[in-house]
């Protein structure tokens, strides 16, 4: 082969390793832009920053600490005795749905309402109640406490699951956390993005 043929070869193979290189699949942590840098401190701010979203009763009131979910500003709990149930959508004749219809009924107090009302199964809790910023966040992080799930598919939880988004669209005479969904969905992404760091 001749020295420009040669030549030609290596920069086809450089041109092809760049191109492989540039299309290569984002890090588990994420969508992570080039600029985002590991920073421990501004990580653990974003958390504690969306960590009382994570409390609300809007959201705690749907991760209990027990097998009865809680209800009301208040999170007491349910009343006509609610079990989770393995699947987290009841026990026996007590479903979630016979009083959660696929929308919020009308009126004050009613049942808020989505086709997929339920807590989360049996084996799988992920509990918010009585939890401080450190335990939720390492159990935010880890697949065996969090259903298996990635910090991308956190972020996606927070962002896009429907059933998330009842939280901000909730029946008459309840309360939305004091951020929106997309204000949190970015405090968790902030989070990831800075290093997923745990708050001490």
């Amino acid at each position: 082969m001749t020295v420009k043929g040669t030549l030609a070869v290596g920069l086809l193979v450089f041109i092809t390793q760049a191109c492989q290189t540039k299309g290569a699949a984002p890090s588990a942590a994420g969508k992570q832009t080039p600029s985002a840098q590991p920073d421990d401190a501004a990580s653990r701010a974003a958390f504690l920053t969306v960590y009382p979203v994570f409390m609300h009763p809007r959201c705690m009131n749907c991760h209990p600490k027990g097998d009865q979910p809680l209800q009301g500003e208040d999170s007491h709990i349910h009343l006509q005795n609610v079990q989770r149930g393995p699947d987290g959508k009841g026990l026996f004749a007590m479903k979630c749905v016979n009083c959660h219809q696929p929308q919020n009924l009308p009126g004050e107090n009613m049942p808020p309402g989505h086709p997929q009302w339920h807590l989360p199964p049996a084996n799988m809790r992920m509990v918010f109640e009585g939890k401080t910023p450190t335990e939720l966040a390492r159990q935010l992080k880890d697949p065996q406490q969090n259903g298996g799930k990635t910090l991308e598919q956190i972020i996606h939880h927070m962002a896009e699951d429907p059933l998330v988004a009842t939280a901000w669209e909730p029946a008459e005479g309840r309360t939305k956390p004091s951020m929106t969904q997309a204000e949190a969905a970015q405090k968790v992404r902030e989070w990831v993005d800075k290093g997923a760091a745990v708050p001490e």
